[in-house]
């Protein structure tokens, strides 16, 4: 286990394990804490995680973890690692089983007063509307060949169906389609678990959760982005359901069988990876990239469902109901990017497990609209805590490959949330606080109780403080809906 007398701090909120802690180690490993935070991470092997990713090979710079850093399989979640192309490794492990899970924020042009006398029943609308819960299929019923579509169009082929608008895809991270998926790389079985989950929430930490703007921090940055304080606000966070799981259980077992042919000494099996470069590494790229696809159309289908239900309830009701976009960002995926290094631009694969992208201002990959602002960066809490709108910062390009942290990060497992915490007096202490709750199973409400978790605030204030994104805004639930 590390101990802190094996690492030391070199900037306000910046850690670093040197290379020499471990003759395996070929970059440092370097995560971002506060005091209270340093505490938290000594209780899980995250920071034996973060280290073991220190030894992939193609790493460069450092390795990182974010402020939200907690146990994983293989890389901790809120892990980064950038290899250098053609020969560094792409993992797996690297990106996790819930591909492109991320999250979508939509505004209203509402103040929260005039949404109040519908609130109760929109939450039911959109429960009903919105199917979650383990295993659960949804309503939209794919034709054949379709889902082979929806791999490799991703949001392209919710618009091509009446799903999105173009507006959608402007502010979605990529458009909502990664280019070079390849459907014939997701095996049968994925397709199989997939084909009838397109427009569904799934269950665990995943929901959707309707907002008010409590905060603003940066008046010009919230009004490029379309935020006013006492705005009504939507939330979605999910990803690629079963696809993409089997897609990394698939893969996971191919690289197993497969390691051995590149000499790689590993310190931890679950670090499983391939030369991006080798036939191995380049099929998973092409999966993960379509498993990608999927919850990005996932994730409008969605969103188009919550529009109907806004329509279904408000309609005539108040003067506008209608939803736009903020932006949708992905928090596990593996990206092929060129970042300056020691003075140079390299080609890397980025590893983003548990991270989000936080561009700064300037970068090309934002819509022209953000260009001045830097990337939105979206950090949901848990029920019944803070929500976070930041935004991306040349600082953090310049220390993180242009990332940040993407939550507030567990500090509690599932299984001890569940033992500790009664699901329906969680539910009632919610409603008294005006937060109102539809959940399919009280154990799942339990396992995500605000106690599960670390403290949102405190997890950007580390981030903001470091310079590797910037607060904007801040969002207060008043409905949250879950499996």
């Amino acid at each position: 286990m590390v101990n802190v007398y094996d690492f030391k701090q070199v900037e306000k909120f910046v850690y670093e394990i040197p290379a020499s802690y471990r003759e395996d180690m070929r970059v440092p490993a370097r995560f971002y804490a506060d005091a209270e935070l340093l505490e938290g991470v000594k209780n899980d092997r995250s920071l034996e995680q973060l280290v073991n990713t220190a030894t992939l090979p193609g790493a460069v710079k450092y390795a990182l973890a974010m402020p939200d850093i907690h146990q994983g399989y293989g890389f901790p979640i809120g892990g980064v690692v950038a290899t250098q192309l053609p020969d560094g490794v792409i993992s797996p492990g690297g990106v996790g089983y819930d591909i492109n899970c991320g999250v979508r924020l939509m505004a209203t042009h509402l103040q929260q007063e005039e949404i109040k006398p519908y609130l109760d029943v929109l939450a039911s609308s959109i429960h009903v509307n919105c199917p979650s819960g383990v295993g659960r299929g949804g309503h939209i019923k794919l034709k054949s060949g379709e889902l082979d579509r929806v791999i490799e169009l991703g949001s392209t082929w919710a618009m091509k169906r009446g799903f999105a608008t173009e507006a959608d895809l402007e502010f979605t991270e990529e458009n909502g389609r990664l280019e070079g998926a390849d459907a014939g790389r997701v095996s049968p079985r994925a397709k199989n678990r997939g084909k009838g989950q397109v427009g569904t929430l799934g269950a665990g930490n995943h929901f959707i959760e309707i907002d008010v703007v409590d905060r603003v921090l940066d008046e010009s940055a919230a009004r490029g982005l379309g935020l006013f304080e006492n705005q009504v606000a939507v939330q979605i966070h999910c990803g690629s359901r079963g696809l993409g799981h089997q897609v990394c259980s698939d893969y996971v077992k191919r690289f197993q069988k497969s390691i051995h042919q590149y000499g790689f000494n590993l310190p931890d099996r679950e670090l499983v990876c391939a030369p991006l470069s080798s036939p191995e590494g380049q099929d998973y790229l092409a999966a993960m990239k379509g498993a990608a696809n999927y919850a990005f159309a996932n994730r409008q289908v969605l969103a188009s469902l919550i529009r109907r239900s806004f329509e279904q309830t408000l309609a005539g009701q108040v003067t506008n109901h209608s939803l736009y976009q903020i932006y949708d960002i992905a928090h596990n995926m593996a990206k092929v990017e060129t970042h300056i290094v020691d003075g140079r631009p390299l080609k890397l694969c980025v590893h983003r497990k548990g991270a989000t992208r936080a561009f700064g201002p300037g970068s090309r990959e934002l819509p022209a609209a953000y260009r001045d602002i830097g990337q939105p960066v979206l950090v949901p809490g848990s029920m019944g805590t803070a929500s976070w709108v930041l935004v991306g910062t040349q600082n953090s390009m310049k220390q993180t490959f242009g990332s940040s942290c993407h939550g507030a990060g567990r500090r509690m497992s599932r299984k001890k949330a569940k033992k500790s915490v009664h699901g329906p007096k969680l539910r009632d202490q919610l409603e008294s606080r005006g937060i109102h709750v539809r959940a399919g199973s009280m154990s799942g409400l339990a396992e995500e109780a605000p106690a599960a978790y670390k403290d949102v605030n405190r997890v950007v204030g580390v981030v903001h403080g470091a310079g590797i994104a910037r607060m904007v805004a801040r969002l207060r639930p008043i409905a949250v809906i879950k499996g």
